[in-house]
């Protein structure tokens, strides 16, 4: 699994939608039965399970990559010669990464990366506030 696209707004609804499929299944609530999305959340005592594990998992790597300071990094950052592509431009892993974080703007979460305990903390705070 490729750890590093972005969850733009309308994949981030198609994942809710689908992860709340998910969870109807396996309370085995039928389809029929009238229950509202925050019902089956509170009975399955979780909430947007499926999108915070990605980000997390999309953190701890970005972290990992930010720290090795090769390729990798130039490739993650954008920096890069050359032209961009026409069009609307793709969000960028970071700036995902830094709203999710809350960490304003982007190159903050990149000053983060460089002390691993702070960048763990930023990660698990985001995780306990449930975005």
């Amino acid at each position: 699994m490729d750890v590093s696209w972005t969850i733009s707004k309308q994949t981030q609804k198609k994942l809710e939608a689908t992860e709340m499929w998910f969870l109807r299944r396996m309370l085995r609530i039928s389809w029929t039965a009238k229950k509202t999305n925050d019902t089956v959340l509170e009975e399955a005592h979780t909430t947007r399970l499926l999108i915070s594990k990605i980000r997390k998992r999309q953190a701890t790597f970005f972290g990992h990559v930010m720290r090795r300071e090769k390729l990798e990094n130039l490739v993650t950052t954008g920096m890069l010669e050359g032209k961009r592509s026409r069009g609307k431009q793709r969000e960028k892993l970071i700036e995902g990464l830094a709203d999710w974080l809350k960490a304003g703007k982007s190159l903050e979460a990149i000053e983060a990366t460089k002390d691993r305990k702070k960048w763990r903390t930023m990660i698990a705070n985001a995780v306990k506030q449930g975005t």
